[in-house]
């Protein structure tokens, strides 16, 4: 089978650092030309990203520390995978309840993207929810610091246009629903 004359050749693979969330990869490769270089990348387990609607229309949002930019950042549920996760769906419907305390009627898939490919092999799959009711009390993480806010549709929309939702994850699921909407709908 030919490959593609821009392809990389992995001679040697190693994790240099595990930590909980990801590994730092470390793989020499070949490149086009015969040189052999290192390349680094993060590893992680896929990611599950929901915008999900109230039955009025309302967006259930939350509001997030984010140590690594130093504020907290409103954006959407999100999660990694877990190993017994039975299916992409389920995941969604985890982080969902997880985060918010709120349960769906439906989900339907949105997009599915490689949102920093030139330094991880993260896969982020979108999902929008329907009807999501709050049903129980949050569920966090040990590390998450998350307070639940709902906003008006065209609100979150008008705070993404603007610049003021800087979370790539919400950017990107905001503007693919605004442009491409779900099937079925």
């Amino acid at each position: 089978m030919p490959t593609d004359p821009l392809a990389w050749k992995t001679l040697d693979r190693s994790v240099a650092y595990t930590c909980p969330g990801f590994d730092v990869v470390n793989e020499t490769v070949r490149l086009p030309d015969e040189t052999e270089t290192d390349f680094d990348y993060l590893s992680e387990p896929a990611s599950v990203c929901v915008l999900p609607f109230r039955p009025d229309g309302d967006v259930v949002c939350i509001d997030e520390w984010r140590q690594a930019v130093g504020r907290v950042n409103r954006g959407l549920p999100v999660g990694g995978t877990e190993p017994d996760d039975d299916d992409l769906e389920a995941a969604a419907r985890r982080e969902l309840a997880e985060e918010t305390g709120h349960e769906a009627d439906r989900l339907e898939p949105l997009v599915t993207v490689e949102p920093a490919n030139g330094m991880a092999d993260a896969v982020l799959h979108v999902f929008v929810a329907f009807d999501c009711r709050p049903t129980a009390e949050q569920r966090l993480d040990h590390n998450e610091s998350i307070r639940v806010t709902v906003m008006g549709y065209d609100d979150l929309l008008e705070a993404v246009g603007a610049g003021e939702i800087r979370d790539g994850r919400t950017v990107l699921a905001v503007s693919h629903y605004e442009l491409f909407g779900v099937d079925g709908e």
